[in-house]
Parts: structure tokens; C-alpha cells; sequence
């Protein structure tokens, strides 16, 4: 292979352009498969999912009237001649730039430089730290990063982007800590915009063989591909089924066991439990985010799709009466509207994280999606 290397509060979300990657901005409360059975979402469930299964999952297909889901422009490749799309040297330049001041913002703690570079999921990411650490006055980490692996779509227009696989290691104070696998993802949204990192994940398992082109470019993938196990744009919403109700879901057929789905299942299910022991309700949400995801083609015709979703939690008294202040998690307190607010009757403590999954062809026999790296944070608090 060719390879270039060198009670549910909704999210506060950023501005920006929505590019015609977005994925259906809906958590997967009701998903139906193709047995016909459907699964029951929570009493305090207050959105179902819209969204059409691949073939070997779907028993009915649902229209999507979510803008942003109509089917993107046939790729172009450099191949074929006349390609004035973006080129690997671009790609390298931009990714090059970010490093340099992305390190420059940790160096110095500047949270509006820091925020300048990322857009959508990542800025609420990235602002949710810097908040947290500027209030408890911590350095910023700092990154390093390993040789980095280029996988450039040949795209007509705008939106350009790229993902790049490289390790990186945390340094705080100049003492480096663990080294991870992770997988970044750029985009630019027009000729006079600049070039922001979309979202990152970080692997907990190896990224699939990504297909390319006869001039090493990879090869992009509609969100409504249909050859695919899930089609992209209701992959998250199918993970969130298996999230908020667990491995019984009929979803967990064509959604993979791991620490991002029944795992994260089961840590929420065992909050809520002792919550409940302290008579306090405990609800949770995994939702869709109306951001732009993207796709590329595994060299077995699936799929590498990075897409973000919002995990949204309430803790409360039971019929939101009044009662003894209920603690705000570790993270949140730095993001309150205003700092005095106290939880007398409900904390709603939100996170925003960014997926990596791997989406088989639908022709592949047994086979489930993976959700193969995630990164994430605090991004909203409140307190009444």
C-alpha cells in the first residue's frame, strides 16, 4: 500500500459552516432491524431515530429529511488527470501548521489561540479543558507527536479534508506520560477559510487498511452508502441504542461489545444504581451531534468513519423537588453558567466526544460494526 507518512439539557454547540457530511443529528432511541423487532426507548426518552439501516440490517427504510443527507458528489481522483484538488503536500503543510500552533497555545495557556485552530466537536472539547484548567490554575498538556500517516481523499470543491494517523505522547511540565495511536481529522470549508482539526480519537485498536488510489490517494465514501453494514449517517444513532438500553437492544446485533458501547452501558447503568441508592435519579442519553462526519474506504469495501456524539446526564431529585445540593462530577463545576449555581434539584453534567468505528460491508457474514477510538470531555454544566 501507498503510503504518505512523515433530563436532558441539550449541548451549547459552536458556530460554523455545516458541510454536506452531516450525519443525522438524533439519538437512536427506537432503531428497527431487520427481524421487525423494534426496541422500547426510556419513559424519559424525548427523540426517537430517524435513519435507514444497510441492507442486511434494515427491515424498512425511513426517509432522511435531515439537511446534509443527500448523497455527496462522485469523488474525483488524481488519476484521471486534470486534478487540482488538494494534494498530499497541502495536506502535510496544514497538519504541520496545527502542530506548531496548537503547541504554541498549551505553551503558553492561551485558550483563544487554542480554540482559533479546532471547530465543531473538537472546540467543545478543547474549550472544556481549557476552562477546567485555567480554574485550577494546572499547565496545559503538551503533545508530541510520532511519524505521521496521511490519508488523502481526491475531492472536487469544498469542503477539503484529510485524516492523519500518528502516535502521541502527553508532556506536562516537561516529564512526558503515556504515548497513545490516534486519528486526526482536518478540514478546510472554502478557499479563504483556514484549516481547523475537526475532531481526534484515540485508538484502542488498530486502524483498518485504508484503500487508495493508483497515486496513493484514499478513497472517500458517501454517508449514505448503502453497501455498507450501517449506512454513515445512522452509524452513531445505532451505537447510542446499545449505550442508552444496553447489550438487550436489538441494535447490539450489527453494534460490537466493547468499552464504547455495553461498556459505557454498564458504567452509566452502575451510576444510576448508586444514585438511586441515595434516592436521586440518574438518566442518561448518548445523542447525535449535527456536526459533519467523514468517511473513507477499507481496502475490504467497508468503511473508517469518524463522527461525534454528545453523552448528556442528569442527576436529580426525584420529581425535581427541592432538596440537599447534589454534588457537581469532578470537571463540570469550571463550566457552570455561573459559578454559585447550586443543585438543589438537578446537575446536568454533558460531555462531547469524537468516534472512530469501522463499518463492514454489508456483504460480510456475521459481522458487527466497531467502534475502534474515542476522545472526549466535559463540554456543558448547570446546577439548579
Amino acid at each position: 500500500m501507498n503510503e504518505r507518512r512523515g433530563k436532558v439539557v441539550p449541548q451549547r454547540r459552536p458556530g460554523g459552516e455545516r458541510g454536506k457530511h452531516l450525519a443525522n443529528p438524533v439519538s437512536c432511541l427506537s432503531v428497527a432491524l431487520r427481524r421487525g423487532r423494534r426496541s422500547r426507548p426510556r419513559a424519559s426518552s424525548w427523540i426517537r431515530c430517524l435513519g435507514a439501516l444497510g441492507p442486511v440490517a434494515l427491515a424498512a427504510v425511513t426517509a432522511l429529511a435531515v439537511a446534509g443527507c443527500s448523497p455527496a458528489a462522485a469523488p474525483a481522483s488524481a488519476a484521471t488527470g486534470g486534478y487540482d484538488g488538494l494534494t498530499f503536500a497541502e495536506a502535510e503543510a496544514a497538519y504541520g501548521a496545527y502542530l506548531t500552533a496548537s503547541d504554541a497555545a498549551a505553551a503558553q495557556g492561551n485558550a483563544t489561540l487554542g480554540e482559533k485552530n479546532v471547530a465543531y466537536a473538537q472546540w467543545l472539547i478543547v474549550h472544556g479543558q481549557y476552562t477546567a484548567l485555567a480554574t485550577a490554575r494546572t499547565p496545559v498538556p503538551r503533545y508530541r507527536y510520532g511519524q505521521p500517516v496521511f490519508y488523502v481523499p481526491a475531492l472536487a470543491g469544498y469542503p477539503q479534508w484529510f485524516m492523519v494517523a500518528a502516535p502521541r505522547t502527553t508532556v506536562v511540565d516537561g516529564h512526558e506520560g503515556a504515548t497513545v495511536n490516534t486519528i486526526m481529522l482536518f478540514t478546510r470549508h472554502g478557499k479563504d477559510l483556514p484549516w481547523v482539526l475537526d475532531g481526534s480519537a484515540v485508538l484502542q485498536q488498530p486502524l483498518p487498511a485504508i484503500a487508495r488510489d493508483r497515486d496513493g490517494y484514499a478513497i472517500d465514501v458517501r454517508t449514505t452508502d448503502p453497501g455498507l453494514l450501517l449506512r454513515p449517517d445512522v452509524l452513531g444513532a445505532t451505537q447510542a441504542a446499545v449505550v442508552d438500553e444496553g447489550p438487550a437492544n436489538p441494535a447490539a446485533t450489527v453494534i460490537g461489545s466493547g468499552p464504547l458501547t455495553t461498556g459505557l452501558y454498564a458504567t452509566q447503568s452502575a451510576q444510576a444504581s448508586a444514585d438511586a441508592a441515595h434516592s436521586l435519579s440518574y438518566q442518561w442519553l448518548l445523542q447525535g451531534a449535527g456536526f459533519p462526519q467523514f468517511e473513507l474506504r477499507t481496502t475490504d469495501g467497508g468503511a473508517l468513519v469518524m463522527y461525534s456524539m454528545y453523552l448528556n446526564t442528569s442527576t436529580a431529585h426525584y420529581g425535581l423537588v427541592s432538596g440537599s445540593p447534589i454534588p457537581v462530577p469532578a470537571g463540570f463545576a469550571p463550566l457552570l453558567a455561573v459559578p454559585t449555581e447550586i443543585g438543589y434539584h438537578a446537575v446536568y453534567a454533558n460531555w462531547t466526544f469524537e468516534y472512530a468505528a469501522v463499518d463492514p460491508p454489508a456483504s460480510a457474514r456475521n459481522a458487527k460494526v466497531q467502534i475502534i477510538g474515542a476522545d472526549g470531555g466535559p463540554s456543558y454544566g448547570h446546577a439548579y
